[in-house]
């Protein structure tokens, strides 16, 4: 064999070892299915926070059950129906500080707000509290706590345009404040806080119904800094959407599914990304076994569970096309 055969082969070796260590470092883990209890009540878009190692899932979309609230033990595998809300509603914001659920917000009839709600659930207790009315009624918000405050984000009016509205409220004086909006408005955003700062992730611009050509999603990332109450823009997602789940861990965001309308399709998807915001950075992961839009994301150990959801555009087919499935993304090195 020549020296210069020797030299290709050499090269042609080094790049497949390149690209099979790129694959890798882009596939972290794997998909389990079937292996974990599915939701007990299949349903759309139901919001969700995590507190103490349990998901709690409250609302939907549709159904005539919005006042459900349902708690999943991650650890346990093993689904519980809790003490109802005092209202029912759908599209609220949700988010978890030291062990209570914050609420805000939301709807009886999709895209129209209807309340300036806020309240406390504390599922140790198994009850409720209400607490300071928000300044502003809206829907499809993004409830992030970062300080100790409550950050309310985006959502749509009662007009059922998105807003680019930031309310913040203060446990510990149950107050609200209005803060710097966000530089686009939108609502069905995802977000998360890493390292004090706040994101805000894709979602639906112009109006909140997902069915007409005058919404359409966004691939937008945003930063919010509490502390000087400034914005600033971030890398785009690698795909525009809104109705995604999304969960906060280990210090990077993680995005699943959604849907999308525009002149050539009408689609949900199975995509599966996550930012890491201390490089400005977006990788994809392994994409899910079931596409689907209001998917709920919820992280407990080195997993990470993909429940529920829709599996066709816009609520088409209503409940028939809810799923149960309860998908895991196992990090855990094999």
């Amino acid at each position: 064999m020549s020296r210069v055969i020797q030299c290709k082969l050499t090269a042609i070796a080094a790049t497949m070892i390149l690209a099979t260590l790129t694959v890798v470092a882009q596939s972290p883990g794997r998909w389990l299915t079937q292996k974990f209890a599915p939701s007990p009540e299949p349903e759309e878009e139901y919001w969700n926070a995590t507190a103490n190692g349990k998901l709690y899932m409250m609302g939907g979309n549709q159904g005539g059950k919005n006042d459900r609230v349902l708690e999943y033990d991650l650890a346990t595998d093993k689904w519980t129906t809790k003490k109802p809300a005092p209202w029912s509603a759908n599209h609220m914001a949700l988010i978890d500080y030291r062990g209570k659920i914050y609420v805000a917000g939301g709807a009886t009839v999709e895209s129209q707000p209807n309340a300036l709600q806020t309240w406390e659930y504390d599922p140790a207790a198994d009850s409720w509290k209400a607490l300071a009315a928000m300044p502003s009624k809206r829907t499809a918000s993004v409830a992030v706590e970062a300080g100790g405050k409550i950050y309310v984000i985006g959502g749509s009016d009662e007009g059922g345009l998105s807003v680019a509205t930031n309310e913040a409220y203060d446990v510990a004086t149950n107050k609200w404040e209005t803060r710097r909006p966000m530089p686009t408005a939108r609502n069905h955003p995802a977000g998360g806080a890493v390292g004090g700062k706040i994101y805000v992730i894709g979602g639906r611009l112009t109006a909140a119904n997902v069915g007409n050509m005058l919404s359409s999603a966004t691939d937008i990332v945003e930063e919010y800094d509490p502390a000087t109450d400034k914005w600033k823009s971030m890398t785009k997602m690698p795909f525009a959407t809104s109705g995604q789940g999304w969960t906060t861990f280990q210090n990077r965001i993680y995005v699943a599914g959604g849907e999308l309308r525009d002149s050539h399709l009408d689609a949900v998807f199975r995509d599966f990304v996550v930012f890491d915001p201390a490089i400005n950075d977006w990788y994809r992961l392994p994409s899910m076994p079931t596409a689907r839009h209001g998917v709920v994301l919820a992280a407990l150990g080195n997993r990470l569970h993909a429940i529920g959801g829709h599996i066709a555009f816009n609520g088409n087919g209503a409940a028939a096309m809810h799923t149960t499935v309860n998908e895991v993304f196992d990090l855990t090195p094999r």
